[in-house]
């Protein structure tokens, strides 16, 4: 796959779809025309429950398992082909009432997982209007998603970028400068002690997303924070000369990377570490139960990764005699974290 993040050619679900090994679906056609009538039952049963006007919650929920369950006994390839069959049911049009699911799948920024979905999943004031405005159906669903395991772990992985940056800035001092990859609208900033106190020196939000940019620009204006327009291709190619860091992070691109580019940008980010200097990058975990979900009726496609995928990318990165590295789960193994301390 070629990655390409440039603010200009966004990164797309066919991109990584088409980035992924896939056979073709004629070498699956038994198992295929099998998922296929199962998963016809399994829509039925959702549009006879919507129909009966069933709790939306629960009707979410009851989908949601059993996308899931389809989704880890069947083929990849199968699995790809069945995406199209869920988009084009009727049921879709229930589902895209809630403004979370309906913002990811018609993706108005362009490209998924951008900043604004995060905001609907960290319940941010931003998007307290729109919510507002959903239907009855549409508030109902979003109570739901807004809570399921995926959006619980996407909030604290939030909340755990914020602490790291306050431990140390309350441990190197006013020096401290933090580097933040794909900054997104940068909202673990927005409860961060250290930032509020002035104790950073600087806190650099990259995104290649000039809307992101523009947003942590006003919304941090005479803070330590400095918005900069970038991507990976510019952090590979050092287009940047942005320095050295005591803190760097990337808590939701590696999703969107394959295993040699985020080896690239590993090497790249632990190069521009002061000695001491942490580096974290956070990816949704293998066996994610919402998987099914996003993959169909967000349209969300992620690259998840299992611990060993995660070690692969640091032991193929960096030395290990020279560096401290452990790979742990967030709370409710949703997603997994891999953190970097450069021996100084």
């Amino acid at each position: 796959m070629q990655t390409v993040f440039d603010g200009q050619s966004l990164i797309t679900a066919e991109a990584i779809a088409g980035g992924l090994p896939r056979g073709k679906i004629e070498h699956h056609g038994e198992a295929f025309q099998t998922a296929r009538a199962e998963l016809a039952l399994i829509l039925h049963a959702t549009q006879q429950q919507i129909e009966q006007h069933k709790d939306p919650a629960e009707i979410t929920r009851r989908l949601t398992s059993h996308l899931s369950a389809t989704r880890s006994k069947v083929h990849p390839d199968v699995w790809q082909a069945l995406i199209p069959v869920v988009q084009n049911h009727p049921v879709m049009k229930y589902f895209l009432e809630d403004p979370l699911t309906r913002w990811s799948f018609t993706k108005p920024r362009g490209y998924s997982g951008d900043a604004q979905l995060l905001d609907y999943i960290y319940c941010d004031p931003h998007v307290a209007e729109s919510v507002a405005s959903a239907s009855e159906i549409g508030k109902a669903l979003y109570s739901h998603t807004k809570d399921v395991p995926s959006s619980i772990a996407a909030r604290e992985r939030r909340d755990l970028l914020t602490r790291y940056v306050d431990e140390i800035a309350a441990k190197n001092g006013p020096e401290t400068e933090v580097l933040a990859i794909a900054a997104g609208h940068l909202r673990e900033a927005n409860r961060s002690a250290a930032l509020a106190e002035r104790r950073l020196k600087r806190w650099v939000a990259l995104d290649q997303d000039p809307q992101s940019v523009g947003l942590i620009a006003r919304d941090f204006q005479g803070t330590a924070v400095q918005a900069i327009d970038g991507s990976v291709r510019t952090m590979l190619t050092r287009g940047h000369k942005l320095g050295k860091f005591d803190f760097i992070y990337a808590s939701g691109l590696y999703d969107y990377l394959q295993h040699n580019v985020a080896v690239k940008l590993t090497k790249t980010c632990l190069q521009m570490l002061k000695p001491n200097g942490i580096f974290l990058f956070a990816n949704y975990a293998e066996g994610s139960s919402g998987a099914g979900y996003w993959e169909t009726f967000m349209d969300w496609v992620l690259l998840l990764r299992s611990e060993v995928d995660m070690w692969n990318i640091i032991n193929a990165s960096v030395d290990r005699n020279t560096v401290e590295a452990q790979v742990y789960f967030g709370e409710n193994r949703n997603v997994l974290y891999g953190v970097i301390q450069k021996r100084g």
